[in-house]
């Protein structure tokens, strides 16, 4: 017996094309011990693939190509020594490689891996290390070893030794195994297949096997690409897709993201139930740990090991059991039922897993309708989603439909995907649960591929990542939720034509007013601002007070009020802050000269950030500020308050780098169109504090 689990493949030594430029077959061979039916269903598959017109296909017996290979045939092959059987079984499956890289077809072979060596029970080794480097696939016809045994003593054509039942059965789970392990060595997809029940007919079962069999042969990373946009432009063919008024899509990962389960360990956990031989308790793992990591080959690999394990009803059923034990986590609840209110915001859910799993978790939460699934489990999806295809599908919604894309994930598989998108929010769940290489891949993706980040801790129990610098904090609040789903072009609000605004603008530019009553016409300003604009921007929440008639009646104040921080721009900002600050008494003010006075704690566990500054002209100031306070808060609500805005600032590229920094609000007492910006005399800050004569 050769053990070639791990033999050099050398080249050809029999002068045999073996590959021509331009096209390479697909081989997939068909195996099972003597007496399984690889000859019998080798005929029906050619039968059936008559109508594959697309992807054809030609059909080789293994023994009748080495037969016409040697004068005098099998029977002089059979008196050969080892080696030279060798060099002709290599022979054959280079001769069926060249036929299919001729015309241009794929191969299917059925071929013998072993034969039982009889008296001693050891099996004898017949697939050679050119078949594992020429194989792409290999099906194993998983024959019940009485069928196989009657099969045998049926065949009047061939010798077949009377094997007693239980060396059949023991010869066919070492073939299996064997198989199954060169085949993850010498990287080739391997799948054992066998009739499901009584109720599946041979013709049925050969139907099955050559659904597979297309499968197998046509598809590759780039069909697995097309279908994938195919099915996500499925989820995005929508009349408010269509139509422009989706500006944002929510794309999440669902294992570990959306519920702190992980559906695959569930899943293999249950299948054992249901009566499916797996070996391990999970194969996953053994997969996904391997040379091939988490490439599109092992996730076609990962869907293989789907389809043997069970047919298309149990797998129904066993993805029924494990979604009603998955747990999505409240606030991703909140945010995907607030988002299906909004006519501007669409959600699909990426997944490497099991996309049935999640269709079910989301249908139960009453989402199934809004939020489409993209993932795998069957070769019926027609792809696998890698994290390169993540990237793909997010660039793909980012580029082709112009809409912002807001993602969601927790481990290495999801970031390149949270590079793609506008917006990435990194999950973080329990410390024991969570993915252990996260951590160093996340601050690698931060530091050399420029990933901008917050996270958000699921349970608030939970550890953070890094720290809330590198990846600052979200807690998920109602004003968070806002913040995530909010249209990203700014909001402006501005009373240019009020009769409040023309009275509260005439001291503001009457030349003979400055200092002490200047100011309080500005306080008062900031304080009209507050109550008039400001407070519908960011909403009201009611509380109760006692009525002066006795009892309580019902009180307002501003929404998250105890949470807002209000930054005068130091020094023209200070006057209007204080009117801003005395109608909203529970506010934080931080008075900031330059952005980097803003400090985190500033910022951190707030709702809302009030920048008020008392003439904007060209915003240089302003853009500054925001973009220091998204460094330290990638969500959290910002309001500009001013007197005075230039209308250009407003307009065309300005606007743009607003939108860019999402979630942000602009309310002024009137917009002016004069160009003039204030010095000396004239400027605004000096008038305020007296210091023209400095000027």
């Amino acid at each position: 017996m050769t053990d070639i689990t791990n033999s050099k493949i050398e080249g050809s030594s029999d002068g045999s094309i073996c590959t021509r430029e331009g096209f390479t077959p697909n081989i997939i061979g068909l195996y099972g011990i003597p007496g399984a039916g690889k000859s019998h269903y080798l005929s029906k598959l050619e039968v059936l693939s008559q109508s594959e017109v697309t992807h054809p296909f030609q059909f080789f017996e293994g023994t009748l190509v080495i037969d016409s290979l040697i004068p005098g045939g099998l029977l002089a092959f059979k008196e050969l020594p080892e080696e030279q059987k060798v060099k002709l079984r290599e022979k054959a499956i280079c001769s069926i490689k060249d036929e299919c890289t001729i015309g241009r077809t794929n191969g299917v072979v059925a071929g013998h891996a072993t034969f039982w060596g009889g008296k001693d029970d050891s099996e004898i080794i017949v697939i050679t290390p050119k078949d594992l480097e020429i194989y792409s696939h290999i099906l194993y016809l998983r024959t019940d070893p009485e069928v196989i045994q009657q099969h045998r003593l049926r065949d009047w054509v061939r010798d077949r030794d009377i094997v007693p039942l239980e060396h059949l059965e023991k010869w066919q789970k070492q073939e299996e195994n064997m198989l199954r392990t060169l085949c993850r060595v010498h990287g080739i997809h391997f799948c054992a297949s066998s009739r499901g029940n009584d109720m599946e007919s041979e013709e049925m079962f050969a139907v099955r096997l050559m659904s597979l069999v297309t499968d197998l042969g046509h598809h590759n990373e780039h069909v697995n690409q097309r279908n994938a946009i195919a099915r996500l432009g499925e989820a995005m063919d929508s009349d408010a897709t269509r139509d422009g008024r989706v500006k944002k899509m929510l794309v999440m990962d669902a294992d570990k993201t959306l519920a702190p389960q992980d559906v695959a360990d569930m899943f293999w956990e249950k299948v054992s139930n249901h009566g499916a031989s797996t070996g391990a308790k999970n194969p996953l793992k053994k997969l996904f740990g391997g040379p091939g990591g988490y490439s599109y080959h092992s996730f076609r690999q990962a869907t293989l090991l789907y389809e043997e394990a069970t047919n298309d009803e149990v797998f129904d059923s066993v993805c029924n059991e494990v979604a009603s034990e998955v747990t999505m986590y409240p606030e991703l609840v909140s945010l995907l039922h607030q988002a299906a209110e909004l006519d501007h915001v669409g959600a699909v859910v990426v997944t490497c897993g099991l996309q049935r799993v999640w269709e079910k978790v989301l249908e139960r939460e009453g989402l199934g309708d809004y939020v489409a699934v993209i993932g795998g489990g069957r070769i019926s999806d027609g792809f696998v989603v890698t994290a390169e295809l993540k990237a793909d599908l997010v660039a793909h919604i980012r580029d082709a439909y112009q809409v912002e894309v807001c993602a969601f994930g927790d481990s290495p598989l999801d970031l390149p995907m949270l590079i793609q998108a506008d917006r990435a929010i990194v999950v973080v769940g329990d410390e024991d649960s969570r993915s252990k290489s996260m951590e160093a891949a996340l601050t690698d993706a931060i530091k050399t591929q420029g990933l901008v980040a917050t996270q958000v801790v699921l349970p608030s129990t939970a550890t953070p990542r890094l720290d809330s610098v590198k990846l600052p904090l979200l807690q998920l609040s109602q004003a968070d939720i806002e913040a995530i789903l909010c249209d990203s072009e700014f909001r402006l609000i501005h009373g240019t034509n009020n009769s409040a605004t023309a009275l509260l603008t005439t001291q503001t530019r009457d030349a003979t007013v400055a200092g002490p009553a200047l100011k309080e016409a500005h306080r008062r300003i900031g304080w009209y601002l507050a109550v008039e604009y400001i407070g519908k921007v960011i909403g009201l929440e009611s509380y109760q007070i006692p009525h002066v008639q006795g009892g309580h009646t019902e009180g307002h104040c501003l929404r998250g009020e105890t949470r807002t921080t209000i930054v005068p721009l130091m020094r023209g900002g200070g006057p209007m802050a204080e009117g801003i600050n005395e109608a909203f008494p529970l506010a934080m003010l931080v008075h900031a000269s330059q952005p980097e006075d803003l400090k985190l704690h500033h910022v951190e566990q707030q709702d809302s950030i009030i920048l008020v500054d008392s003439v904007i002209n060209t915003g240089k100031s302003i853009l500054e500020f925001i973009e220091h306070v998204r460094k330290l808060h990638a969500t959290v609500r910002i309001v500009v308050a001013a007197n005075v805005v230039q209308d250009k600032f407003i307009s065309g590229e300005t606007a743009a780098n607003l939108a860019i920094h999402g979630n942000i609000s602009l309310v002024a007492l009137r917009l002016s169109k004069n160009q003039f910006t204030g010095s000396g005399e004239a400027d605004t800050g000096n008038r305020l504090f007296n210091t023209t004569h400095l000027a």
